[in-house]
C-alpha cells in the first residue's frame, strides 16, 4: 500500500483513561472509526453503538508459533464477534472498523476484509487464520476506489494503536545515484566489515533507514540471549523470504526500512550492534552520529 507524502490528523480517545484499555481512533477528514478493545473488555466494547454497525474487525493475539490475527466482517459486528469468544481461544485483543455514520455496505466490507487478509498476507507478520483470503466482492470502479482510500487510513491508523501485523517494512527499490549534477541524493550508508567479509549498504530516505537489496547480512543470530526482540525481527526476515541464505551470507531480497541504524545493524551482524557508529557514510571513515550531528550543526 503506497502512503501519500502528507501530514494527517489522528485523534485518540482512551475511553477509560488507560492506555491498555478501550480507545477510539479517528483521522480528520475520514468517515472511518476504529474501536480497539482488549479481550477483558469485550463485553464492554460490544455495547457500543458502533459494535452494531456494518464494518469489518481484526482479532490479534500470541500463540506459541508467534502473533496470530483474524479478519472478518458483519452487517452487525458485534455478533460475528460474540461467536468468536467461544470457538477462537487465542485472540487477546479485538479491532472493530466502521464507518461513523453507518454507511458502508455488506459488499464494502466484504472487499476490505479481502484487502486487509492480502495486506497482513503479504507483510508476513503474523499466521493470518482465514486460511484461503476471502473473494473480493464485484464492486464498481468508483465503489472500489472509494474503498482502496478507506483502507488506506486504516493501514496508517493501525501502527499507530500499536498493531504492525499490516505494516509493510519492505520498501521500492531507492535509486542512490546522482542522474544530473544539480541533483541533490539522500545520505548513502555502508558497512564494510573486513573481519566478517560483509558489505551492505542504506539510505536515509523520508525519516527512514533503509538497507538496499543485495546487502550481506550474517547467516545465523549470534548470541540468542542478548536484545531478544532483534533475533525475533532477524528470524522473521528468514521466514518472510527478506534474507535468505546464500553461500555463507544471507542477503536482502528487497530494499527493507527499519526504525534505526542499530536495528539496521544488528541484522546485519547477526547480533547487537551500535549502528550510529557501525554504519558510515558512503566513501568515507565518518560515522552516521558524525554525521548525524554534522547535519544538526547545520541548523544552528
Amino acid at each position: 500500500m503506497d502512503y501519500k507524502n502528507h501530514g494527517r490528523s489522528l485523534e485518540l480517545f482512551f475511553i477509560n483513561g488507560r492506555p491498555d484499555g478501550m480507545l477510539t481512533a479517528e483521522v480528520f477528514g475520514w468517515t472511518g472509526h476504529i474501536l480497539s478493545a482488549p479481550r477483558t473488555q469485550i463485553g464492554e466494547a460490544l455495547k457500543r453503538p458502533a459494535s452494531t454497525y456494518t464494518g469489518v474487525y481484526v482479532l490479534i493475539g500470541e500463540t506459541e508459533d508467534g502473533p496470530k490475527l483474524y479478519v472478518g466482517e458483519g452487517e452487525n459486528i458485534s455478533q460475528r464477534i460474540k461467536s468468536h469468544d467461544t470457538n477462537k481461544d487465542w485472540w487477546t485483543s479485538a479491532i472493530l472498523i466502521t464507518s461513523a455514520a453507518n454507511n458502508i455496505n455488506k459488499a464494502h466490507v466484504k472487499y476490505l476484509e479481502s484487502r486487509l487478509v492480502e495486506e497482513a498476507n503479504k507483510v508476513g507478520h503474523s499466521i493470518v487464520d482465514n486460511g484461503n483470503a476471502p473473494t473480493k466482492p464485484s464492486l464498481s470502479e468508483a465503489a472500489q476506489a472509494n474503498m482502496e482510500s478507506f483502507l488506506q487510513n486504516i493501514l496508517m491508523v493501525m501502527p499507530a494503536i500499536g498493531i504492525d501485523s499490516f505494516l509493510q517494512k519492505s520498501r521500492p527499490k531507492v535509486e542512490t545515484t546522482k542522474p544530473h549534477a544539480h541533483d541533490t541524493t539522500d545520505a548513502v550508508f555502508e558497512i564494510n566489515s573486513k573481519q566478517i567479509g560483509l558489505r551492505a549498504e542504506a539510505v536515509l530516505k523520508d525519516g527512514e533507514f533503509i538497507v538496499k537489496e543485495g546487502s550481506q547480512a550474517r547467516a545465523e543470530w549470534q548470541n540468542e540471549k542478548t536484545h531478544r526482540s532483534y533475533p525475533k525481527l532477524f528470524y522473521k526476515l528468514i521466514d518472510s523470504g527478506i534474507l535468505p541464505l546464500h553461500g555463507e551470507f544471507r542477503v536482502f531480497q528487497s530494499d527493507y526500512a527499519f526504525a534505526s541504524p542499530s536495528a539496521a545493524a544488528a541484522m546485519i551482524f547477526g547480533r547487537n550492534s551500535n549502528g550510529q557508529k557501525s554504519w558510515k557514510l558512503k566513501g568515507t571513515r565518518k560515522t552516521y552520529k558524525q554525521w548525524e550531528a554534522a547535519e544538526i550543526e547545520k541548523l544552528n
